[in-house]
């Protein structure tokens, strides 16, 4: 039977040693590879279906969480533990996500974030627009946290700077709120990649470095997708009013 295959084998030998052959050859097997790989990338995606909620205390978290899910105003107060619901989608009522809004107490926040950010398909960083000029330093210190894990960056979750409390007069716009948290955190970077290392020889200030090296930092250079939104969870007319969530709606469609 090995005698009968011989003149198959030396007829393919020969097939292989033509040029033109082995380019469709090597073209085939880059184009199953990339399929495979998509297919492994899509499968991983597949597998976080939650949105978290994260920002520091009294930026909205929980009122934005609750509107969302209910459409009614309700009385929230500061969060120690997490809240998940499901949210099906207004336009897709088959599609839905899970929704997470996790505390923003400093000695609270990163702890839950790291139970919960490997499910994390995308993020909701809420800011308090009006308080912002005065917390910039702090918003930008749990940000810049957040973007320099090491899980956040390798999944790369789709991330959205929802600018709450746009119903109240002196509240930030969503451009100014960008502009001043590219600068703390470009000033966080140069700070954190100038702090001594440790004994055994690492850096102190980072697990990692954020955007691209000699540049000054801007959202764009980071691997996930970022948008900015402005919104209010309590409306122009306060409790009895409807909330102004329509840019967080379109973008939640968009990433579930």
């Amino acid at each position: 039977m090995a005698g009968g295959l011989e003149p198959h084998l030396e007829a393919l030998r020969r097939e292989l040693r033509d040029p033109a052959v082995l380019s469709v050859l090597v073209a085939l097997i880059a184009v199953a590879i990339t399929f495979l790989v998509w297919r492994f990338v899509q499968s991983r995606r597949s597998s976080r279906k939650a949105v978290l909620f994260l920002g520091l205390c009294d930026a909205g978290k929980t009122l934005l969480f609750a509107r969302l899910l209910s459409g009614r105003y309700r009385d929230t107060q500061t969060s120690i533990t997490d809240s998940s619901a499901v949210y099906r989608l207004s336009q897709d009522k088959s599609t839905n996500v899970t929704l997470i809004d996790l505390p923003g107490h400093e000695s609270l926040r990163l702890q839950f974030l790291e139970r919960f950010k490997a499910a994390a398909r995308a993020i909701v960083f809420v800011v308090d627009s009006v308080a912002f000029q005065r917390e910039v330093k702090d918003v930008a210190e749990f940000l810049y946290q957040v973007l320099v894990d090491s899980t956040v960056l390798r999944n790369a979750p789709a991330l959205l700077i929802a600018c709450n409390k746009q119903d109240v007069t002196m509240a930030k716009s969503a451009k100014l709120i960008q502009q001043q948290l590219e600068k703390e955190l470009n000033t966080l970077r140069v700070t954190r990649s100038a702090a001594p290392t440790s004994l055994d020889g690492s850096a102190t200030g980072g697990p990692a470095q954020l955007g691209k090296k000699g540049k000054d930092f801007d959202f764009s250079q980071l691997p996930m997708k970022v948008e900015f939104v402005e919104c209010s969870a309590r409306g122009s007319k306060g409790e009895e009013g409807e909330a102004d969530l329509e840019g967080l709606e379109k973008w939640l469609v968009k990433v579930a």
